[in-house]
C-alpha cells in the first residue's frame, strides 16, 4: 500500500531536479549570450577607436596643447594625435628609458623641450642601441631652437608590467612624465610626451618614428565563442526537455 506514494514522491523529486537543472541551463545560456553581445559592442568600440587613431596619425600636425589646455588632455581624445612644438632641447637633462624595438634592445632618449613661455614638453627623440647610450658616442646634439613633430602620448606611470621604475637609481622602464621631469628638475612640464617622428637626427641617432600602434581586435572571435557556447547550452536544454516529455 505504501509503494505507490513512495514512487510518486520519487518522481516528483526527479521532476523538481530536472526543472532546476533546466532553469540553470536557461540562466547559463542567457549569461553566455550576454557575454557575446558585450563582445559585439566591444568590437564596434574597437573598430571606432582604430578608425579615430588612424585618422589622427595621418592628419596634418597641430600645435601641441599649451599649459591652459593641459587639464583637458586625455587618452580618448588626444592619444596618437600629430602635434608640433618649437623650443630648445635640454640635452643635459636627457633620460634613457629601456626599450625593446624592431631595431633590437636599447633605450628611448627622453629630452625636455623648453618652449618660449617657459613650459616644457618631454620628447621621446627616438631609439639608441645599448652601445650608443652614452651621449658622447653620438654626434653633437642640437643646441639651437628645433621644431619637433610627432605623436602625442600619455604618461606611463610607475613602470612596465615586468619592471618598476627605480627613480633613485635612475633606471627607467616606462616613460613616466611626472617622475622623470621631477627627477631632472624640470618645472611646468606638460602631462604628456611626444614621440618624435622619423625626421633624421644628426648622425642618424636617435632613431625616431618607431611608435608601435597596435590594437588587438579579437572581439569577433570572442563573440562567436560565447554565442557558440550559448547554443550548445540551449541544445542541452532541448535534450532535457524532450527527455522529460518522453518520460511523462
Amino acid at each position: 500500500m505504501s509503494e505507490a506514494p513512495s514512487g510518486t514522491s520519487e518522481r516528483r523529486r526527479y521532476q523538481v531536479k530536472r526543472a532546476i537543472f533546466a532553469l540553470c541551463l536557461v540562466l547559463l545560456a542567457a549569461a553566455l549570450s550576454a557575454l557575446g553581445t558585450w563582445q559585439v559592442e566591444r568590437l564596434a568600440w574597437k573598430r571606432d577607436l582604430i578608425a579615430r587613431v588612424d585618422q589622427r596619425v595621418h592628419a596634418p600636425p597641430v600645435p601641441a596643447p599649451t599649459r591652459a589646455e593641459w587639464n583637458k588632455v586625455n587618452a580618448t581624445d588626444d592619444e596618437y594625435r600629430r602635434v608640433t612644438a618649437v623650443g630648445m632641447l635640454a640635452n643635459d637633462k636627457e633620460t634613457l628609458v629601456y626599450a625593446s624595438t624592431a631595431l633590437g634592445p636599447g633605450y628611448w632618449v627622453m629630452t625636455p623641450l623648453t618652449l618660449a613661455d617657459g613650459t616644457s614638453i618631454l620628447v621621446n627623440r627616438g631609439f639608441v642601441p645599448t652601445d650608443r647610450r652614452d651621449p658622447a658616442s653620438r654626434e653633437e646634439r642640437p643646441s639651437g631652437p628645433v621644431a619637433i613633430t610627432g605623436l602625442m602620448r600619455m604618461t606611463e606611470p610607475k613602470g612596465s608590467m615586468l619592471q618598476s621604475n627605480d627613480v633613485a637609481a635612475d633606471r627607467w622602464y616606462s616613460r613616466d612624465v611626472a617622475a622623470i621631469t621631477q627627477k631632472r628638475g624640470v618645472s611646468a612640464a606638460a602631462p604628456y610626451f611626444i614621440d618624435a617622428d622619423a625626421t633624421a637626427n644628426p648622425g642618424g641617432l636617435p632613431v625616431g618614428g618607431l611608435t608601435v600602434i597596435a590594437f588587438p581586435n579579437n572581439h569577433l572571435l570572442y563573440a562567436i565563442t560565447w554565442y557558440g557556447l550559448a547554443a550548445m547550452v540551449l541544445a542541452l536544454l532541448v535534450f532535457v526537455l524532450r527527455g522529460e516529455r518522453a518520460a511523462a
